[in-house]
């Protein structure tokens, strides 16, 4: 299991432990990710996702799965997410036809 978002595309970053007296050694910085079960009111079901505690602070945000996926952009979003987003506009498209 990959430590990506994937909502954001956010991954792991590298830098350095710095002690007291300025030994450096190489580190990872992790992404906070949180396993969280998101509703999508346009279909009307629950997708589980694997995403950071930024992402969703984003998704409340924008108010919710369907009105961030709408804004999101395609290259960050994972093959699950990407697939989440066609059904989802899709299906708003269908609802407004």
């Amino acid at each position: 299991m990959s430590r990506v978002c994937e909502l954001t595309g956010k991954g792991p970053m590298t830098g350095n432990n710095v002690s007291h007296a300025k030994n450096r050694t190489r580190r990872r910085f992790l992404p906070n990710l949180n396993d969280v079960t998101l509703q999508s009111d346009v279909l009307g079901r629950s997708f589980r996702l694997r995403i950071s505690a930024a992402a969703l602070r984003s998704v409340d945000h924008r108010g919710g799965l369907d009105a961030f996926m709408a804004k999101a952009r395609d290259n960050e979003l994972s093959a699950r997410a990407l697939k989440i987003k066609k059904e989802i506009l899709k299906a708003q498209a269908e609802a407004t036809a």
